[in-house]
């Protein structure tokens, strides 16, 4: 559904974007992360038809972004980071202003900016001034105005700037119901809402990609291994010898109840013999499961660490 190859947008002799190369498949929800000023506004304002790129080529829905850009802003829903409203109209005027521009009209008009008040929870302000309403509503707005024409592909940037908490739970279930219908690249920096929301991940940091793949997959290959944690009833000497003794087990620590088992690299599943060894030793096994590290420790070795190597799907 989005494919994009070689994109770069040069200012001067500073790049910022450089050489990207990135696909998104129908009906994906994907994450595009990266710390303040790595080049994410700028890809989805390349991606809308909204900027050119100085190279490269991006291709939506089957159409090419520079030589087909208003084919591809009928098929668009693009929600910037500052919300594209007018503070002097009402809510379902304005939503309505934005269905026509998409060519929206007839018997499905009404229909289609109902269904965009009611999917983004603005049916009790709709006769109100936009000017009026708060920065959370605004960003509702914005949102409505993006989904109000049914599109394919959906660009949002920051979408639940100023929501509090109850909309920001609103709005995920929201762009999480939109899978399978609609394309969608989610660009945030609140990173618990990209794990809660998305499917895959691209991180990009400096203009480049540093990483793309799915936040299980980019823990594993960061971690460089697997880590198991274990509560048991009796921890002892023994059984954590003959846990050390299994070949791929790296190491393993005891902290009262709960060990950690740190996994060679490549070592197959070492699951079943793990826990049969400590029931054999009478451990008493509570709990058992792999360790994850977070998408912040995830986000934090991908754009602070520059030897890190780039990861792909």
């Amino acid at each position: 559904m989005i494919e994009v190859s070689h994109l770069t947008k040069m200012y001067g002799p500073r790049a910022a974007i450089e050489d990207l190369c990135f696909a998104v498949k129908k009906g994906e929800i994907v994450g595009f992360l990266g710390p303040n000023g790595a080049g994410k506004s700028t890809t989805m304002r390349i991606l809308t038809a909204f900027m050119p790129a100085s190279s490269g080529k991006a291709t939506l829905a089957g159409f090419d972004v520079f030589e087909n850009p208003i084919e591809v802003k009928r098929r668009v829903g693009y929600l910037p980071e500052n919300p594209p409203v007018y503070p002097d109209m009402k809510v379902r005027d304005y939503v309505e202003y934005a269905a026509r521009l998409h060519g929206v009209s007839g018997g499905t008009l009404n229909q289609s900016v109902n269904t965009a008040i009611e999917k983004t929870g603005l049916g009790d302000v709709s006769k109100r001034l936009i000017g009026n309403l708060s920065k959370g509503y605004r960003q509702r707005v914005g949102l409505a105005q993006a989904l109000v024409h049914n599109p394919e592909i959906m660009i949002l940037d920051e979408p639940t700037v100023g929501l509090d908490p109850k909309q920001i739970i609103e709005i995920r279930e929201l762009i999480k119901s939109l899978a399978g219908d609609h394309t969608v690249i989610l660009s945030s920096h609140i990173l618990p809402e990209v794990t809660a929301t998305c499917q895959r991940i691209i991180v990009i940091n400096k203009g480049k990609i540093a990483a793309e793949d799915s936040l299980d997959h980019l823990s594993l290959r960061l971690n460089k291994g697997l880590v198991y944690s274990m509560l048991v009833k009796n921890p002892s000497k023994e059984g954590v010898t003959a846990l050390q003794r299994i070949t791929g087990v790296k190491g393993v620590t005891a902290a009262g109840p709960k060990l950690m088992l740190e996994i060679n690299s490549g070592t197959k599943d070492l699951r079943d013999e793990i826990v049969e060894t400590a029931v054999n030793h009478k451990m008493g096994v509570l709990e058992f499961g792999a360790e994850k590290i977070s998408l912040e420790d995830v986000f934090l070795q991908l754009t602070t660490d520059e030897t890190q190597p780039v990861a792909t799907q």
